[in-house]
């Protein structure tokens, strides 16, 4: 698996960052995942904690809804369940200090490159 595929299916967001992210509450999240939408792993001390995939995955489903769709109707588009993905935990160990610590990096370069864009890259 190439690393950055490694890095989107960790799971390392808690629920209070995926709802920032998302626009999502709590509860909409929770409802996702009883429809079979989106399956965060578990931390240890059963925490919900969502990759980037995941975060993507819920967009969509929001996307889907805006625009008019049914629950019915995104599950049906979606898949009935989502297919178990290859994730970190299942190609190699890795604590959940080094999955945070290598987030934290990630967001740092996106960071830097979002700012050396410049204002002018927009238009």
């Amino acid at each position: 698996m190439r690393e950055k595929e490694l890095r989107q299916s960790l799971a390392v967001l808690t629920v209070s960052s995926t709802m920032k992210l998302t626009g999502l509450s709590a509860r909409q999240l929770r409802y996702y995942e009883s429809f079979e939408l989106v399956k965060p792993q578990r931390s240890t001390g059963n925490q919900r904690l969502y990759s980037l995939n995941d975060i993507n995955r819920l967009l969509e489903i929001k996307d889907y809804l805006d625009s008019g769709m049914t629950m019915k109707e995104v599950r049906r588009v979606l898949g009935a369940s989502i297919k178990p993905e290859v994730t970190a935990t299942t190609t190699s160990a890795i604590t959940d200090t080094q999955a945070r610590k290598i987030f934290q990096e990630d967001m740092l370069r996106a960071g830097q490159w979002l700012d050396n864009q410049g204002p002018n890259s927009l238009g």
